[in-house]
């Protein structure tokens, strides 16, 4: 056999350790690449937000005529105050230590309405200065009705800060018993919220497509106004203040982008008490909050039946984050006025835990509402006490009367990870799907579940994936 020169065994050497060296890198890049964040597109959104910023200008209600006795009404020095505030191109309307009494409160662009410590804002238990009606919603129909108790109508970069109080005065004796329900002071024989004159008017006015111009309510009517209501609004920032005794919904972004609530504390247990309702709503981020609520702490909507689809405008890009969620139907929901759609959810580093919260994650709808929710992410969760589930998907939700139609929901790519759970109530998971549109791609990850009566109810779903994950210390 023919010797080969030293320098072709030299080259031969050399190409083998290239090779090898090649070969272990792509190895190593494999070994290191790390699967993406699904969470950083909540960054990107909260990155997107426009948080609004205002003018070094300060304008004080005292200055105004406002006198802090909690008896005499300042309606006219807040509304006084802040128009001079918006004259000048805004700044801050500063509401100091003390009780003024108010009727409703419009909040102009540029202005921040600011309550410093102390500061307690009174709202008049007399419906008729809520008056004259304007264009608001009920329940995710749009209609002409009273004002709600803080209100904007396509206003721009506008806030409400501070570490003072709004008390909606509502109480079994004023507002409240409009709902119906004798626990919160109704009487039989009195009007209420169900008769034909109230919701029924306005659902066949919806159906029928009635502009909104001509539902009106209002005066006569027995539909309780909402508590903060920026509609079709941009920038919004509501932050630091606590809401309580409130007629209705709490906080109500709606048809509104940019909108940041933020360290807001919602102690309010009346009817229909939601904490924070975004609608029709994009790039929401909800940080830092405590929800004390007589109804859902978080409730995602995008519309009710026709008034939804002919909107069409979806809820989405929706960030909630490092909130406390004690009393309430369930701590984030997505429904059930959800006819347009929600989609892009993103939940984390939350604590819910109370014997009267129900659920901690809850979609509810059925074939009148329709619509969508697609695209849920829930992670780093710590749950104390739930009543009934720690995951509840519902697409037979009912109230009211027959909740049965044409429009077949869809819901999909429902995600949760790093969830421990004490005392998961009735059920660990609770889903009922539609056999028609079953629910799809719903992921349990390293979820530990304890002290569920029963493992899981699951109907008309493709099989949950489980990765690492115990319910009553089963493996699944």
């Amino acid at each position: 056999m023919k010797k080969q020169p030293l320098s072709v065994y030299l080259i031969s050497i050399g190409l083998t350790i290239l090779l090898l060296f090649a070969f272990g890198c792509k190895n190593a890049e494999k070994k290191t690449v790390e699967k993406p964040d699904t969470f950083a597109a909540a960054d990107d959104i909260i990155r997107n937000i426009n948080v609004p910023t205002f003018p070094d200008k300060t304008f004080n209600i005292i200055d105004f005529g406002a006198i802090s006795d909690g008896t005499t009404s300042n309606s006219e020095a807040f509304k006084k105050a802040i128009d001079s505030c918006s004259k000048v191109g805004g700044g801050k309307v500063i509401v100091p230590s003390g009780k003024f009494l108010t009727g409703p409160i419009y909040i102009k662009s540029n202005v921040n309405l600011h309550l410093e410590e102390g500061a307690e804002v009174l709202f008049s238990t007399d419906a008729k200065e809520y008056l004259p009606v304007v264009h608001t919603s009920y329940e995710g129909q749009e209609l002409m009705n009273y004002s709600p108790l803080i209100y904007s109508y396509k206003e721009k970069n506008i806030a409400v800060t501070g570490k003072g109080t709004f008390n909606g005065q509502a109480s079994n004796d004023n507002w409240w018993a409009w709902c119906g329900k004798d626990v919160y002071g109704y009487v039989d024989g009195t009007p209420k919220q169900q008769d034909d004159h109230n919701l029924p008017r306005l659902w066949k006015m919806s159906d029928d497509n009635v502009p909104v111009s001509e539902r009106v309510f209002g005066e006569g009517h027995q539909l309780r106004p909402q508590f903060i209501q920026p509609f079709e609004c941009e920038n919004v920032l509501i932050q630091g203040v606590t809401f309580t005794n409130a007629p209705f919904w709490v906080i109500h972004p709606i048809k509104s982008n940019n909108v940041t609530v933020d360290g807001v504390t919602v102690k309010s247990h009346g009817p229909n008490n939601d904490g924070c309702d975004p609608e029709y709503a994009k790039n929401v981020h909800i940080k830092n909050c405590i929800f004390d609520t007589g109804d859902d702490c978080i409730a995602i909507k995008s519309g009710r039946n026709n008034d939804g689809r002919v909107v069409n405008i979806p809820s989405e890009n929706i960030v909630v984050e490092n909130c406390d969620m004690k009393d309430g139907h369930g701590g984030v929901v997505m429904g059930s006025e959800i006819s347009a759609g929600v989609r892009n959810v993103y939940v984390r580093n939350c604590k819910m835990d109370s014997p009267e919260l129900d659920r901690a994650i809850r979609i509810k709808t059925n074939t009148l509402r329709g619509g969508f929710v697609e695209n849920v992410f829930v992670r780093d969760i710590q749950v104390g006490q739930v009543k009934e589930a720690v995951l509840k998907i519902n697409t037979y939700y009912g109230t009211y009367a027959n909740q049965e139609g044409n429009f077949m929901p869809s819901i999909k790519n429902i995600h949760l990870e790093n969830i421990t759970v004490e005392n998961g109530g009735e059920f660990g998971v609770l889903i009922k799907g539609r056999p028609e549109s079953p629910v799809q791609n719903v992921t349990l990850t390293n979820v530990t579940i304890k002290g569920a009566k029963t493992d899981l109810s699951v109907e008309n779903s493709e099989p949950i994936i489980f990765k690492n994950t115990t319910i009553n210390g089963k493996n699944y």
